[in-house]
């Protein structure tokens, strides 16, 4: 009588994973993420580090739909390479910006407020056609 979660280990991404910074429809930022020595977690906090990475256009749609699906319009999705593709690991609804800003010298909080000004303009203009 307990719930059990199984995740399968992606061998081949040898401790390290690719955070996709997702605004709206696009990747923003994206920075690969690698553990500590002895870790398998990639988290900054955990002693990780971070470095700039390109990703490949699969990378990218994987991330973006990632987030869509759950929902949001902001997200931190983390995917691992492997030897089948890439694979979603988490998607954050609430991802730190300390890292990946530091890593990409990208303003994201500013990405973030241009998108969210962008789109209540928009929904505004919307909701007004339809009164």
């Amino acid at each position: 009588r307990a719930n059990i979660l199984v995740q399968e280990y992606i061998k081949e991404a040898e401790g390290a994973d690719i955070r996709c910074f997702v605004i709206g429809d696009k990747v923003v930022a994206a920075i690969k993420r690698q553990a500590k020595p002895g870790e398998f977690r990639s988290n900054l906090h955990r002693g990780g580090t971070a470095s700039l990475i390109r990703i490949t256009p699969e990378e990218r749609s994987t991330a973006v739909r990632a987030a869509r699906i759950m929902g949001l319009n902001v997200a931190g999705v983390d995917v691992l390479r492997s030897h089948h593709g890439p694979v979603v690991l988490e998607v954050n609804s609430t991802p730190g910006l300390e890292g990946i800003e530091t890593a990409t010298s990208k303003d994201i909080a500013g990405l973030m407020i241009e998108y969210l000004e962008k789109n209540a303009a928009l929904a505004k203009t919307r909701a007004h056609r339809q009164a």
